[in-house]
């Protein structure tokens, strides 16, 4: 994996020019780092592909989940959050995302070009994102919505339950991105609500997961 370090001789934080950071899993609503600002919006080449394992933050060794990576694809587009962050800010947030991200989970930083959703935007703006690749070890790889769903139905971490990370990413994007279809997101969204209630039988169990036992009263067709 590689990591982003600074380098040797880096100027005083107050001299520094503001870098931004382009979130487009539990980025866009679980940072945990201070920033400055941040913009939702897009970058070009990529489609968001829940293919990566988790064995830390969203799963364990003996039941892996699955969490978002970007794969390429030229006529596609992301959406998610870029953040920025100036000053003392810099360090301090790219050391975090170093051991959450390319430690932790695997995934490899590349700068792309990140395009503002907000109408007065100019050029797009250099951001960092980490990706996992299929070559890191905790790459899974291609499957069926139904067979996503059904992995992180049964997965959890010590960040939470892996379905908290879908039902929250697939929230942003309903929220702040109304007029974008993720056809994939949503439909591994779909799965899990239809698939789950054949698991679970007490609502107790389905409060556990936030936005969980919401969507299960709002399909009751998909239930029955």
């Amino acid at each position: 994996m590689k990591l982003l370090e600074l380098p040797p001789q880096v100027p005083p934080a107050s001299q520094q020019p503001p870098v931004w950071i382009f979130g487009y899993g539990s980025l866009v609503w679980r940072p945990d780092f201070e920033f400055s600002a941040r913009k939702v919006g897009f970058i070009r080449g990529y489609t968001r592909r829940f293919w990566q394992g988790d064995t830390f933050h969203r799963g364990s060794e003996k039941a892996p989940g699955r969490v978002a990576t970007l794969l390429e694809d030229y006529e596609a587009c992301t959406w998610g959050v870029a953040y920025q962050v100036c000053g003392e800010q810099i360090a301090a947030s790219l050391q975090y995302l170093n051991m959450r991200e390319a430690v932790l989970g695997g995934y490899d930083t590349k700068l792309v070009k990140f395009h503002p959703l907000e109408k007065d935007a100019d050029e797009p703006i250099l951001a960092l994102v980490y990706i996992a690749t299929p070559q890191n070890p905790s790459y899974l790889g291609p499957a069926s919505e139904e067979d996503i769903a059904a992995q992180i139905i049964v997965s959890s971490g010590r960040a939470g339950h892996n379905m908290e990370y879908l039902l929250r990413l697939a929230d942003f994007m309903r929220y702040f991105c109304p007029q974008v279809e993720d056809e994939h997101l949503f439909s591994i969204e779909e799965a899990i609500v239809s698939i789950l209630p054949c698991l679970c039988h007490k609502e107790e169990s389905l409060e556990e997961v936030p936005g969980l036992l919401s969507r299960t009263k709002a399909f009751p067709r998909t239930l029955a």
